[in-house]
């Protein structure tokens, strides 16, 4: 958990460095790492994902990133996709990398809002745009439908429990409880469990998701 501590850290220090150089301005905070960073998700994510606040130049964006990024790290990869910018840094050789995926989509009015992204095991405080709960939701909602990451239904669970229900059709319940029943006793004590602390692991591994799926009403059929 050391480890995991250090590298949110930087988590912390990218997005203070890209605030710093205006690069954050264009961006919306999404993912699991702004659920930990700002809303205390009990799990760590590895990686720095976005979309963005409003209509950009992606490749003129994509290119200053770039060049500033060299400057201050070392950069081990950089390509702009036919959806997503992607690029990976690390603060100094040996040290671990930091993926930062930027999606070229423009997020819907109304779904984000200013946040502060802080971590327990530091004292700076970014003040960012990110998704409200309610989009996390959705969003966690798709993801796990589509990929089955055990991940997204465990910040799923996370969101509801902070009070953000989804008005789910009873098709739409039937197959979160088919992509529940899909995990594996890897996905939860593996998968999820590396990335969780002691209590929070021992949880799960006890009860699973018994609270969302009792938050459900599985429907008959």
């Amino acid at each position: 958990m050391e480890n995991m501590k250090e590298h949110e850290l930087f988590e912390i220090i990218v997005l203070q460095w890209l605030k710093n150089r205006r690069l954050l301005t264009p961006l919306v905070f999404g993912g699991g790492t702004m659920l930990r960073l700002c809303h205390e998700l009990p799990r760590y994510s590895v990686d720095l994902d976005f979309w963005f606040y409003r209509k950009t130049d992606y490749s003129l964006y994509f290119e200053n990133l770039v060049a500033s990024l060299r400057k201050d790290y070392i950069l081990t990869d950089a390509a702009e996709k036919h959806f997503t910018l992607v690029l990976e840094i690390q603060p100094e050789a040996g040290r671990k990398r930091l993926k930062i995926e930027i999606r070229k989509e423009v997020a819907p009015p109304g779904s984000t809002e200013e946040k502060i992204a802080f971590s327990t095991a530091g004292s700076t405080q970014v003040l960012l745009r990110g998704f409200t709960l309610q989009r996390m939701a959705q969003n966690n909602l798709n993801a796990f439908l589509d990929r089955g990451e055990i991940r997204d239904v465990f910040d799923l669970e996370f969101i509801m429990r902070r009070g953000v229900n989804l008005d789910l059709n009873p098709d739409t319940i039937r197959k979160l409880y088919v992509r529940l029943q899909s995990l594996t006793r890897h996905d939860m004590d593996v998968k999820l469990g590396s990335l969780l602390t002691p209590e929070w692991r021992s949880y799960y591994g006890s009860q699973g998701f018994s609270w969302l799926k009792g938050k459900l009403q599985k429907p008959e059929g």
